[in-house]
């Protein structure tokens, strides 16, 4: 920190400690005089004192490394500084404080406009006559809905559908009728598709009472073979309801406010109900640097207006820290609204979805910008010398010995950069277990790499373990002559070992540090047990394609390097079979349908 740095902190230090022990408004100034952020406090002389504590988190930090001076404004209650803090951030539009950023990316469902229509995601609406259905404000959500219409109406998959002679393997796993080849008609296709429009409406119950006189009927003609599928369809459809803890809503007007914070980045979502309908979902990314609770009730004031009148009822996580926000609604828009924390089903369900939605944009977020403020508090967790910008990540895979592989994994910034990621398969073992010695022949192999200057030296090394883990990469690390900064995350725990230490660092739980260090393992997991599942997928494929006429172990091998797994020579069509891999048709055709009887084998077990 440079004398004059130092001298303009202790200037702040004595303003605050300065200050009144009274309601009012306080603003941070740049050295222009520009506003850095304006806060609201009860008492000013406690507010202002808490940015100078030694244990203040890094966003903090942060604003008053950026601040040259600092005023505050007096008011009579605190209610007024809340409206005059509204009134200074909407004139000034700080930097630091709430500013309504709209981050809507909400997928939608397609029916598309065609003579067989097809059904997928997507976030582009086209006016061409195509039925959409959403925005759905959970992408898990949706992607259930979608898996339940493939298993329950196999409509096209291709994008282009063009006449064939005999239909491809979807129509033989049941995940699609065949259009193209004539399996299906055209109005039975599109009473297909319109079942699938009743269910994406909502209109759950008209869909099953048609399917179960469906069913009785057939059932009456003696189609029991039909009657049983329309059976499983109906159970299929009553399972998802409950799974999915939908419940249509009550009549009425209310919002559902969630929001979710990480660091200094805080994301909220507004669901908006009226007479019983989802009608408008809102999605606003901020960055903030007060409190949660202040942040809310700043949200609140700023979201509502006498544009967007507030409903009757507004849900949200905590109702004693916003009472100042509902007597704005009252005072200032005039609203009869109450605020309410869910108390039944239906409601905690709107609010966890909303909540759901402002967790995963908040992890959307830290992906696409890093996480400064997780690197400066892993930095002085482990007292590096220099922020931990580039962190490898390595972990261990292997099943009984076999296929063993160690995996790289790269962040930049912390945030994920996968195309430096890499997997090493490990060669010295035997088949031995041996997790030491397998990250000994990891680290050295790309570390070597390192050394020779083809790769970027890393600011720290994340092991996947414990102690002895630890020593196995640092071995490696002090024989090429590198100086790197090593430590091991311990699972059972979530300690932190580095090299030689008789005791482990723990983090706290809510520790942006270890947040980072979790990612970075889980990620590092991830990617090496997803390799060694590809390896051993490939052993089991080479047996079956071996058992097929005319395949022998070098064909075999071809295949699998081809396509990857069984599943995929399956899923290919016979002719781009034989094209890859050099096979008669009659032989292609074999082999499709030897993998495609070991994938139905597996499914069914």
């Amino acid at each position: 920190m440079s004398d004059r740095h130092a001298d303009i902190l202790q200037q702040l230090r004595a303003t605050a400690r300065s200050a009144p022990e009274h309601p009012g408004v306080y603003l941070w100034k740049d050295p222009q005089g520009t506003i850095l952020y304006v806060g609201k406090a009860r008492s000013l002389r406690d507010r202002l004192g808490s940015y100078f504590l030694s244990k203040r988190d890094i966003k903090t930090r942060h604003l008053v490394s950026k601040a040259t001076s600092l005023e505050w404004i007096l008011t009579e209650t605190e209610y007024e500084a809340l409206l005059l803090e509204n009134n200074l951030i909407k004139r000034h539009s700080p930097r630091y404080n709430i500013s309504l950023k709209d981050g809507k990316t909400y997928p939608s469902i397609r029916i598309t406009n065609e003579e067989y229509p097809r059904v997928f995601r997507t976030r582009r609406i086209i006016n061409d006559g195509s039925r959409y259905f959403g925005p759905y404000p959970s992408a898990e959500l949706i992607d259930r809905y979608l898996e339940l219409v493939r298993r329950l109406f196999p409509l096209r998959r291709c994008v282009t559908m063009r006449a064939r002679g005999g239909p491809c393997t979807y129509y033989h796993i049941g995940r699609c009728s065949a259009p193209c080849a004539g399996k299906i008609s055209r109005d039975d296709y599109m009473l297909q598709v319109e079942r699938v429009a009743s269910l994406l409406s909502g209109h759950s119950d008209e869909l099953l009472s048609r399917l179960k006189t469906e069913m009785a009927e057939a059932s009456a003609a003696l189609q029991f073979e039909k009657a049983a599928s329309l059976r499983d369809s109906v159970s299929a459809i009553e399972a998802f309801r409950g799974e999915s803890g939908m419940e249509d809503f009550s009549e009425g007007d209310r919002d559902y406010l969630a929001w979710e914070a990480d660091g200094s980045l805080i994301s909220f979502v507004v669901f908006q109900v009226r007479s019983g309908k989802l009608v408008g979902r809102d999605l606003y990314r901020e960055r903030f640097f007060a409190s949660e609770s202040d942040a809310s009730q700043s949200f609140v004031t700023a979201y509502y207006g006498p544009e967007r009148l507030p409903p009757p009822l507004v849900y949200v996580r905590d109702k004693e820290s916003m009472e100042l926000s509902l007597e704005y609604l009252k005072r200032e828009l005039g609203a009869s609204t109450e605020l309410c924390v869910p108390d039944e089903r239906r409601h905690e369900t709107a609010m966890a979805m909303a909540r759901y939605n402002a967790h995963e944009d908040l992890a959307k977020r830290r992906r696409e910008l890093g996480d400064l403020e997780a690197l400066e508090s892993l930095r002085s967790a482990l007292t590096l010398e220099r922020l931990p910008e580039l962190i490898v990540g390595f972990d261990i895979a292997q099943l009984s010995g076999k296929h063993t592989v160690a995996s790289m994994v790269t962040f930049r910034n912390g945030a994920p950069d996968k195309k430096s990621y890499r997997v090493y398969k490990i060669r010295s073992l035997d088949g031995a277990i041996d997790d030491f010695g397998a990250m000994r022949e990891a680290t050295a192999r790309h570390f070597t790499r390192v050394a020779n200057g083809e790769l970027d030296a890393p600011d720290l090394v994340l092991i996947d373990g414990g102690k002895g883990q630890v020593s196995a990469a640092k071995a490696m690390l002090d024989a090429l002559g590198l100086e790197l900064p090593v430590v091991g995350l311990a699972k059972e725990n979530e300690e932190l070992w580095t090299h030689g230490a008789r005791e482990p660092i723990v983090l706290a739980r809510d520790s942006a540090a270890l947040r980072l260090v979790v990612a970075i393992r889980d990620e590092a997991h991830r990617f090496a047990t997803g390799m060694n599942q590809r390896l051993r997928g490939k052993a089991v494929g080479f047996p079956v394609l071996e058992a097929v006429k005319g395949v022998g172990p070098k064909k075999a091998k071809s295949i699998m390097d081809a396509f990857g797994s069984l599943k995929a020579v399956a899923e290919a069509a016979p002719e781009y079979i034989a094209r890859s891999a050099g096979l008669a048709q009659s032989a292609a055709v074999a082999v499709r349908d030897a993998a495609l009887s070991a994938v139905q084998t597996e499914i069914e077990s």
